[in-house]
């Protein structure tokens, strides 16, 4: 990359007026990008429990403050095979509501190259033209100095089937986000 183009990336990045932050990753050689506000915490991988007749794309569960915690790995939910175990690959803690009215509740997620942050105005994110209904998370996209960026709606991630099996209904307010 040119340092003109590092310059105009850096500039795009700047926070100013309607910008939110956004954590960078990658899925293969595509960007996607997690609204700062719904990652509660941003972790190193860890070792997990693994969690028997999950979808393959379920990594397992790992136990954070006390509650126990289910993980997701993006690029085996997008169909790319399971993310590397490499040092730019972490786990994010993201806070994931399955409807309007649902209490938050902790959702982790391995995501590859996870190491930038950038401010975008989310008005700059347009629709796609693609009606994907096996990858509803999948949100509008916006291209800027480092080509096309997609935004990943974190309470679309999970299919009902999915989400009964991880969040049961019966469990109380476990896993429950703290105020």
């Amino acid at each position: 990359m040119t340092s003109a183009a590092v310059r105009a990336r850096t500039a795009a990045g700047h926070a100013g007026p309607g910008r939110r932050l956004y954590l960078l990753f990658r899925i293969g050689a595509d960007r996607y990008a997690l609204d700062a506000g719904d990652v509660a915490e941003v972790l190193g991988l860890r070792a997990l429990k693994q969690v028997p007749g999950a979808p393959h794309w379920v990594a397992g569960m790992t136990e954070r403050r006390g509650v126990a915690v289910p993980v997701i790995d993006m690029s085996a939910l997008a169909g790319a095979g399971a993310c590397a175990a490499v040092t730019s690959t972490r786990l994010a803690l993201v806070r994931y509501r399955s409807g309007a009215g649902a209490a938050e509740r902790l959702l982790g997620l391995i995501l590859e190259q996870a190491t930038e942050t950038v401010h975008y105005d989310p008005a700059a994110f347009q629709p796609h033209a693609l009606d994907n209904t096996q990858a509803r998370y999948l949100g509008p996209v916006l291209a800027d100095a480092g080509g096309m960026v997609q935004a990943v709606k974190v309470d679309d991630l999970l299919p009902a089937a999915v989400r009964a099996l991880l969040f049961p209904s019966g469990d109380g307010a476990a896993g429950e986000v703290a105020a």
